[in-house]
């Protein structure tokens, strides 16, 4: 079976370097890296990941409407988001459903459950 590939789009270097390491350790997938929505959006039309994890506040332009783009591109509105936010309740999570997000993970996440997480969310098997 072919590996997954995941897109991380944050601002934060520290928050990419954490998800890639222990996505690739724990889960074995291949993890691309993006530091802003206008390069998420370009990664994820080139590469077309399996799943991506979106931070919401970014500068330039935040999580929805990089979001909002990738669902109105026929190239990427296939491809499942989860939200990583630091700003997470129920009525959040709410929204983020009806919008058609996958889930969304607070931040700050334990690196070892992120996998976990992702794998329940779009009911993958870790042993792919």
């Amino acid at each position: 079976m072919t590996k997954k590939r995941i897109l991380v789009v944050d601002n934060e270097q520290y928050i990419q370097e954490v998800a890639k390491i222990c996505l690739e350790t724990v889960a074995g997938w291949e993890v691309v890296t993006a530091n802003s929505g206008i390069e998420g959006i370009a990664k994820a039309e080139i590469g077309q990941p399996d799943a991506i994890l979106l931070d919401v506040m970014m500068p330039d332009m935040d999580g929805i409407t990089t979001f909002e783009q990738l669902q109105a591109n026929p190239a990427t509105q296939a491809i499942p988001v989860i939200l990583l936010t630091a700003k997470i309740q129920a009525s959040d999570r709410r929204r983020y459903a009806q919008m058609g997000m996958a889930t969304a993970i607070a931040k700050p996440f334990n690196p070892l459950e992120l996998a976990g997480q992702i794998a329940t969310a779009l009911n993958w098997n870790l042993e792919q």
